[in-house]
């Protein structure tokens, strides 16, 4: 390694021995995070957050992304060198900082906030949401996702299943289902449906309530995963993949539809989406850091009838059969 220059070693210097500053990179190497939330965890004005992001930004600590009107950042891990050793120095003080704790509690309340805002405008919907979703228009998309799964008789997760629409389809055709859903009052709706269904060919549905991020199943427990137009709902999407690579059996099959990136701010008022859709790359990306293979992204026209309305993708992959799939 080249001998670093006394600029160089006052520049690493100066960056991180700032308490500020280093607090956070500690939550930034936690979560993806907006300027207003790190004001909320730090207790700081936002132009004082703003300049510390600006120096860390530009010391390559920290990158950022925007998504419509909103700016995240993150962490990003020196690889090597100085950088690296005074960031495995500044983990070590920060262990034995004060201000650990409380960051820790306060970050918690501010994704919980951030799980909050979907789950309340569902809860809110509730039995709705199948006329509300109508602008979707989207029939004939679940029925290509459903043609990218499994034989009959096996067991498919269907994530953010809402008022289990897809699920009951999915039975239909001899699936057995396990419909997840966070909000109580969709599972009730449901529920209902699945009450007055009946499934000549064998399927089963079966319900329960959980996180995307955090599915109540058991690893390698199911054939099949699938995510209907759910993503865009999610406080992280890449987590909720990684979940669901999680509970595939080796050679089980992961399928994702949603909307391609756009700028259509209707959607977040009307329908309460937190994502304004994705980069085709990026659900690439997703798929493959789950340890996914036999990637494909496949993108659509947009589904729009009399609503403006995105283009559409889906994506798929599977675990390969020799893993021993332990994401």
């Amino acid at each position: 390694m080249p001998t670093p220059s006394a600029e160089e070693l006052q520049r690493i210097f100066k960056t991180l021995s700032d308490i500020t500053r280093m607090r956070i990179l500690r939550l930034l190497a936690q979560e993806e995070l907006m300027v207003q939330e790190l004001m909320e965890v730090l207790g700081m004005a936002q132009s004082r957050v703003s300049r510390h992001l600006a120096i860390l930004r530009e010391a390559g600590l920290v990158s950022d992304r925007r998504d419509g009107t909103y700016v995240f950042y993150r962490f990003v891990r020196p690889q090597e060198g100085l950088w690296l050793n005074g960031w495995e120095l500044v983990e070590q003080g920060l262990d034995l900082d004060p201000t650990t704790e409380r960051d820790a509690t306060l970050l918690r309340r501010v994704i919980e906030g951030r799980r909050a805002q979907p789950r309340n405008f569902f809860d809110a919907v509730g039995p709705d949401w199948d006329a509300l979703r109508e602008v979707f228009n989207d029939a004939t998309l679940r029925a290509q996702a459903i043609s990218r799964l499994v034989p009959q008789r096996l067991r498919v997760a269907d994530v953010g299943t809402g008022t289990g629409i897809l699920a009951c389809e999915m039975a239909r055709l001899g699936l057995d289902v396990i419909g997840i859903d966070q909000s109580a009052r969709m599972l009730e709706a449901a529920r209902s449906k699945v009450e007055a269904e009946t499934f000549p060919t064998g399927g089963h549905v079966e319900l329960k309530r959980g996180e995307a991020e955090d599915i109540p199943l058991e690893d390698r427990s199911v054939d099949a995963a699938l995510a209907h137009m759910v993503l865009h709902y999610v406080t992280s999407p890449d987590r909720a993949i990684s979940e669901m690579a999680r509970i595939l059996r080796p050679g089980g099959t992961l399928v994702a539809v949603d909307f391609v990136r756009h700028d259509l701010k209707w959607m977040q008022q009307e329908l309460g989406v937190v994502w304004n859709g994705f980069g085709p790359e990026t659900v690439r990306d997703w798929f493959a850091a789950a340890g996914l293979v036999d990637i494909e992204v496949e993108e659509g026209e947009s589904l729009a009838r009399d609503r403006d309305l995105p283009a559409t993708l889906i994506a798929w992959g599977r675990v390969p059969k020799a893993a021993n799939n332990s994401h």
